[in-house]
């Protein structure tokens, strides 16, 4: 059975915008785009633009109550000691009411597809249950071969029956400091879509290169120093590619940028998170210059405030403008197509989603600019960026499913129960060995 939805505007990304445009359904992919006219008006969208759902190249939705943790400490290492303590203090039930908060704010911030980090593995139930595209990249850490494939096996167990066409499994060595080469071999040997963190902070890098800086006084959380940065590092194991999304790139010069490009790794940009975290503002302009294959992530609550996409894109168009000294650096519509085509590329799903291209699959956003200073209209895109909002996306289609209308999840239940785990995160900490006490802590947090 077809469908058609219509607005004001349809952003296809690989076409110019349709003024009065219409977007078709059946079975699940796009049967057609074009005007009003052409394709009727079906179920239509006033004063609204219609646009690919969002792929949010990196997230952690497991960290959904995790804002303000830590913010504003010195050092990056303090900030992830301070989250592997407070996740010790959950288990299972609380890890997917928080899961499934996460999917929710996605959902309702217009992004149809997530690839995500997950420390536990529930972010692929969370993702099934709400109807989320996602790859779900179960986090393995530590030097030891076995004990890392036997966490990923755990893991992927547990949550074998949420996985689907639509929610893949991959694997995610978490980084250079906390993988060992070995490591990042043995889950390049799976044969899964790999996500690691890559190149986030001068102390990361100080550590890595030399052993040195604040982060040798936690080594008992890390492995020992490769002394080489982690992008030359993976390029030496052979494993920069297609396969690979890497988040952050913020510490990467010329050399490892053209790393990047020749072996056509993904690159997640989390402006928010860089910036928060104090990190500093990636190469962006020189990424893309390069023919970099970058798309745009939100990271977590815990190093971002929020899953808002509409949030992460202004931030993008004014850091990339900041770092290159002129207006022209970046424009909005750009920045749409790094946050939707472009991340999709990233994660190596562009042939599927990204764009709203006859054959792909049905995955849209509707943006209000209801009541909003960007109407009359005069460039969708720069209105769509400047004037959207989480609070204006007003349905958000995955597979030609409606997944989110504005006003229609439960959203006092989900907040409800999410909020409940973070209460016993907040909690005083039970002593070892009591019978109150959680789960032995994980490890690390970012």
């Amino acid at each position: 059975m077809t469908k058609v939805i219509s607005a004001d505007w349809v952003l296809p990304v690989e076409a110019p915008p349709i003024e009065r445009g219409a977007i078709a359904f059946e079975d699940g992919r796009i049967a057609a785009v074009g005007t009003v006219d052409e394709l009727g008006e079906g179920t239509h969208y006033a004063e609204s633009a219609i646009l690919p759902g969002f792929v949010n190249a990196h997230t952690h939705i497991e960290y959904a109550v995790y804002g303000g943790f830590g913010d504003g400490l010195a050092d990056f290492s303090e900030w992830i000691s301070i989250h592997i303590d407070r996740k010790a203090r959950i288990a299972w039930e609380e890890y997917l009411d928080i899961a499934r908060l996460g999917a929710a704010e996605c959902l309702a911030s217009g992004v149809t597809t997530i690839g995500d980090c997950s420390f536990s593995g529930a972010a692929a139930v969370a993702c099934a249950e709400l109807g989320l595209r996602a790859t779900v990249y179960v986090e393995v850490f530590g030097a030891d071969v076995p004990d890392a494939l036997e966490r990923f096996a755990r893991i992927r167990d547990r949550v074998e029956g949420s996985f689907s066409e639509r929610v893949q499994p991959g694997v995610s060595p978490h980084a250079p400091y906390s993988v060992s080469a070995e490591v990042y071999e043995a889950c390049a040997e799976l044969g899964l879509p790999l996500a690691t963190h890559l190149s986030e902070s001068v102390n990361e890098l100080a550590y890595l290169t030399r052993g040195e800086g604040s982060w040798s006084t936690y080594a008992d959380l890390l492995v020992e120093p490769p002394r080489t940065t982690g992008t030359r590092l993976l390029a030496d194991l052979e494993l920069l590619g297609p396969s690979l999304v890497a988040a952050h790139c913020v510490l990467v010069d010329e050399e490892e940028i053209d790393l990047l490009a020749t072996s056509g790794t993904g690159v997640a940009h989390c402006a928010r998170s860089n910036a928060q975290l104090g990190c500093g503002v990636a190469p962006l302009d020189e990424l893309r210059g390069a023919g970099v294959r970058v798309g745009i992530g939100t990271d977590s609550p815990a190093s971002a405030v929020s899953f808002d996409l509409f949030d992460e894109l202004r931030t993008v168009v004014l850091a990339a403008r900041a770092r290159a000294g002129r207006p022209d650096a970046l424009t909005a519509a750009e920045a749409i197509e790094l946050a939707t085509l472009g991340s999709a590329r990233a994660l190596g799903l562009d042939e599927e989603v990204g764009s709203l291209v006859p054959g792909k699959r049905a995955d849209a956003a509707v943006v209000s600019l209801a009541g909003s200073p960007y109407l009359p209209w005069e460039e969708p895109a720069t209105d769509v960026v400047y004037g959207g909002s989480m609070d204006r996306v007003l349905a958000t289609f995955v597979g030609g499913e409606l997944r989110y209308e504005k006003g229609g999840f439960e959203w006092h239940e989900l907040i409800a129960a999410a909020h409940n785990a973070r209460r016993a995160m907040l909690a005083p900490r039970v002593a070892a060995g009591t019978p109150e006490a959680g789960a032995a802590a994980p490890r690390h947090a970012s």
